[in-house]
């Protein structure tokens, strides 16, 4: 063999051995370098653990970085305040418990105002309820008759609008709310008498009571214009027709003194209130 033919045997066997050599330390050294734990580095590891208490942690559900359910108010399937219909004072109903508004007339039947009420409801095709005192039933039985044939619906207002009824015995209370029930079925003999409304809202317990006991609901309001102050019809159509949401229960006056500006503010009230609200009388069926 040559010597040039020895010389590149020996570069060749030098350069295997070179390259061992080298596999080898890279092995050596990959080894004492410590491989990462958990997930790969393109996707860490949350740092959340998971609920012990069988809690659902999901977005949506109290997490705050999650979306927040659109409640039933927000999405307009409730309307407040229509779940309280019996809040008011002592547990009397102030609103009629849906979207339906309820407007009420008390201390009649009057020969001079109740016909100006019942014409005007006629002409917008509303419905109401009647409040009636015993002894305005008594001496206008016709009035009675005619509130009940348009479809209007009663509630019982005392004998004699006694304000301080409820701080009488229950005997008293109970005799007072039966003799003028009494008058409106002898005007009516099948009228339904579903409600009753204490005279100046004056309630106490024992009123209340006594009216459950005779199946009457304890009758408040929502919307009061104080009409019996006579402060003129603008005045009470103003009040009515910004104080008013669904499921009000309005308070007006068909009798009781000078009730003009009451009939009067109901010329603006009623179409104000139409084209806004479904405007009913209270169900006579209520207990």
């Amino acid at each position: 063999m040559t010597g040039t033919g020895r010389d590149r045997r020996f570069v060749a066997i030098a350069t295997l051995v070179v390259a061992a050599l080298l596999g080898s330390a890279y092995a050596v050294g990959r080894s004492l370098v410590p491989e990462p734990t958990g997930t790969s580095a393109r996707t860490p590891a949350s740092t959340e653990q998971p609920p012990t208490d069988g809690t659902d942690r999901s977005p949506g559900r109290g997490d705050t970085a999650g979306s927040p359910t659109p409640s039933a108010s927000a999405s307009g399937a409730e309307i407040p305040g229509l779940e309280t219909a019996m809040d008011g004072p002592f547990g009397t109903q102030v609103t009629t418990g849906s979207t339906n508004v309820a407007l009420t007339f008390d201390d009649g039947p009057d020969p001079q105002y109740t016909p100006q009420v019942l014409e005007l409801l006629r002409q917008f095709r509303v419905k109401a309820t009647f409040c009636v005192v015993g002894e305005m039933a008594q001496g206008h039985p016709d009035l009675v008759r005619a509130i009940v044939s348009e479809g209007h619906t009663l509630c019982n207002h005392s004998w004699n609008h006694d304000v301080e009824l409820g701080q009488r015995s229950p005997a008293t209370i109970r005799d007072d709310l039966q003799r003028t029930n009494a008058a409106i079925r002898e005007a009516v003999p099948n009228a339904r008498v579903a409600y009753y409304r204490q005279p100046g809202g004056a309630w106490t317990e024992p009123v209340v009571s006594v009216a459950d006991e005779l199946g009457l609901v304890p009758l408040h309001w929502s919307v009061d214009p104080t009409d019996w102050e006579m402060p003129g019809a603008s005045v009470i159509a103003s009040f009515v027709a910004a104080n008013t949401q669904p499921g009000a229960i309005v308070l007006m006056h068909d009798a009781g003194g000078d009730r003009q500006g009451t009939v009067n503010a109901l010329q603006t009230i009623l179409p104000d209130l139409t084209s806004r609200f479904q405007l009913a009388a209270l169900p006579a069926g209520t207990t």
